[in-house]
């Protein structure tokens, strides 16, 4: 049982899309959708979590350049909208939390850090997911990639934003997440990165350039209490 008392950070920001949870299923299902639609091959797993962390428009440009390119950008704009409707409505039918990540949520809200989520998935989906998987009730502010106008990570304002919003300064907030965009919109926010080792990333996760690298949820109140102290 982790120590209640130890200290931790006033905020605590997570990434969503393989940090907290694991949506590449959802996310893969959909572009699939998509791509049969057009009479393109479906892509695997080991593709999409390559994919994951720039935004929809990316995501659905790296899935059609991988399977016979990518149209004109009228087009590229339909199909990144006919995904986009898709994918909401499917975004939570596969998408679990990580193993140890409830507990987490739990220790730190009982601990009375303030958590939040920057995630450059769209806010509409970004609240599906949350709402139906009951992790909504543990963050007091969650940054989608289209909540702050022309503002997504690697962004350190993204970063900023949330922070600000959880009534926080830099130096007492701690990101956790997957990918380059995450550590480093923390870094350039002078926020302390936790990276996960079990994410959606092409980068090395060892290469990333976060503070701390933990490979299990279990790990991470002791790590934030180390940061801390």
């Amino acid at each position: 049982m982790p120590d209640l008392n130890a200290r931790l950070p006033q905020a605590v920001i997570f990434d969503l899309d393989g940090t907290l949870v694991d949506s590449a299923a959802d996310i893969g299902a959909s572009l699939n959708w998509l791509l049969a639609g057009i009479g393109r091959r479906a892509v695997q797993r080991s593709e999409v979590v390559t994919w994951v962390g720039d935004g929809v428009a990316r995501l659905v440009e790296r899935g059609l350049a991988a399977t016979g390119g990518v149209p004109a950008a009228d087009e590229l704009a339909a199909l990144t909208a006919r995904f986009t409707e898709y994918y909401e409505a499917h975004s939570a039918d596969l998408t679990r939390p990580f193993p140890g990540a409830v507990a987490a949520l739990e220790t730190l809200t009982a601990t009375g850090c303030r958590l939040g989520v920057c995630t450059n998935k769209p806010e509409g989906a970004t609240a599906e997911i949350l709402e139906t998987l009951d992790l909504r009730r543990f963050f007091a502010a969650v940054a989608g990639g289209d909540t702050v106008p022309g503002v997504r990570k690697p962004q350190p304002g993204h970063v900023l934003h949330v922070v600000a919003a959880l009534g926080a300064s830099p130096a007492a907030a701690v990101m956790v997440g997957d990918s380059p965009n995450d550590i480093d919109a923390a870094k350039a926010a002078r926020v302390r990165a936790v990276a996960v080792s079990f994410g959606y990333t092409r980068v090395p996760p060892r290469d990333l350039g976060a503070d701390v690298l933990i490979d299990h949820f279990d790990e991470l109140v002791p790590v934030l209490a180390a940061l801390s102290a």
